[in-house]
């Protein structure tokens, strides 16, 4: 049995556009009852369109998945900011490095994401990324991207376009110097070898 309530459990209420760490931003679309084992649960019911993925999550355990409201405008100030930094890439093996990324990715935290974002960017004059780069890069730019436009009411184009713009202002992004291709190239050996 399955019933339907439009009200507001922990803050959170339906319609209302939240961040799940595992999938990123979701909308609220209902709280239902459902009974489970003999025992009702409430269920927040959360739509990720872009995924065409429908979520049923026990209102108890809101914390512990650690699903959260939308950032604040401030945050996303910080975490277009974060990204005209300058890209700090630990010199360890890649395999590491990607589960370093992938964990900030799932976190949900835009601020990690957004490095992710910066420290992954490449732009046109610089080498191609491998595969798995441009996989995590393109994971963390969509859900960096889906959150701004979601929290600035912009279309995901224009999120995107928001964020490039900003990666454009970092101070990385001239030619490189004999010294980092020297590191680079030791660095794509490397990755050859993970």
């Amino acid at each position: 049995m399955v019933t339907k309530k439009t009200t507001q459990r922990l803050g959170f209420k339906t319609g209302e556009f939240i961040v799940y760490p595992a999938h990123g931003v979701g909308q609220i679309v209902s709280i239902e009852e459902q009974e489970v084992a003999g025992m009702i649960l409430e269920l927040f019911v959360i739509s990720f369109e872009q995924d065409k993925l429908t979520l049923r999550v026990p209102v108890a355990k809101i914390k512990s998945v650690g699903m959260r409201k939308l950032a604040e405008e401030d945050m996303v100030t910080k975490a277009l900011e974060t990204v005209t930094g300058r890209a700090r890439v630990k010199r360890t093996m890649w395999s590491r490095r990607a589960q370093e990324y992938e964990a900030k990715i799932n976190s949900g935290d835009l601020i990690s994401i957004s490095e992710v974002v910066r420290d992954l960017y490449r732009s046109d004059d610089q080498p191609e990324q491998s595969y798995s780069e441009r996989q995590l890069f393109e994971q963390a730019m969509d859900r960096m991207s889906r959150e701004i436009g979601a929290v600035n009411r912009l279309t995901l184009t224009e999120a995107i376009q928001l964020i490039e713009k900003n990666l454009q202002k970092s101070p990385r992004r001239g030619p490189k110097s004999d010294a980092a291709d020297a590191a680079d190239g030791a660095d794509d050996a490397e990755e050859a070898a993970a």
